[in-house]
């Protein structure tokens, strides 16, 4: 029988104390026991399921900014847009009545002598009466911004359309309509503004104050940019109730010097 020396048996000894005392202070190295299939690694899984990353919060805050940025972005663009016609708006009128006064040496709508200046008047089918389509000469085109029928307001867009100047027949006095507001309309004198105004009914508060800010001084009750809250005669008799600034909440009416 083979016999091990004692020094052996002491050797052995504390290669197993050593082996039991590791394994007691690393339980993780211990053999797992046998897990059924179908539920292999599932306490390992839910320890990683802790939560998010600070990369992953990072990432997901990066793009709620981009989307943000975005829509902030677009309706800076749409703003602008509009600004923009109003603006065009504003110029191609002033153009328009300037070429007519220019050809004709009258005023669009105050002309006195249109009965006999374009042939579709003439042969009496349309405005047969020379009182419904002529203005009074006087060198002021006056009446109600909003175009009270056979005013020189209204027949500045006959006279206008049927010197071709802007589109249409010259039997149709329809104003013309901002998709995002509301009327355009055309006099001399507004609040007080003296000499002639193209006016914008029922603009958005926000954009009326870039308006303002971008041609004008800021202030809608004086300079050449001038507004109401309500819808008066917008002649030269009213005053502005719009005080010294914009409500963005609020809709304007809004009178600019041409």
């Amino acid at each position: 029988m083979y016999h091990t020396s004692p020094e052996a048996r002491i050797f052995q000894a504390r290669r197993k104390i050593e082996i039991r005392t590791r394994a007691s202070l690393n339980p993780e190295k211990r053999a797992r026991p046998a897990c059924r299939i179908g539920i292999m690694h599932e306490i390992p899984l839910a320890r990683r399921q802790g939560g998010f990353t600070l990369i992953e919060i990072a990432m997901t805050l990066s793009i709620i900014g981009l989307l943000i940025g975005g829509v902030v972005k677009g309706q800076e663009l749409i703003s602008n847009a509009r600004l923009k016609k109003i603006e065009n708006i504003s110029t191609n009128l002033n153009a328009a009545i300037n070429a007519y006064q220019d050809r004709y040496a009258a005023l669009p709508g105050d002309d006195s002598k249109v009965s006999t200046r374009f042939s579709m008047y003439v042969d009496g089918i349309n405005d047969p009466l020379a009182n419904d389509i002529n203005g009074n000469g006087d060198g002021w085109i006056e009446g109600n911004w909003l175009g009270a029928a056979n005013s020189e307001t209204a027949n500045l867009w006959k006279h206008l359309r049927a010197a071709g100047l802007i589109q249409g027949s010259g039997d149709d006095d329809t104003q013309p309509e901002l998709a995002f507001g509301g009327n355009i309309g055309v006099r001399d004198g507004s609040l007080q503004i003296n000499g002639r105004v193209v006016v914008f009914g029922m603009l958005d508060g926000l954009e009326a104050a870039i308006l303002e800010s971008r041609n004008d001084d800021g202030n809608p009750s004086r300079g050449r940019i001038q507004s109401d809250l309500s819808a008066p005669l917008m002649d030269g008799t009213d005053s502005s109730t719009a005080g010294s600034s914009y409500n963005g909440s609020s809709r304007y009416f809004v009178s600019i010097k041409i």
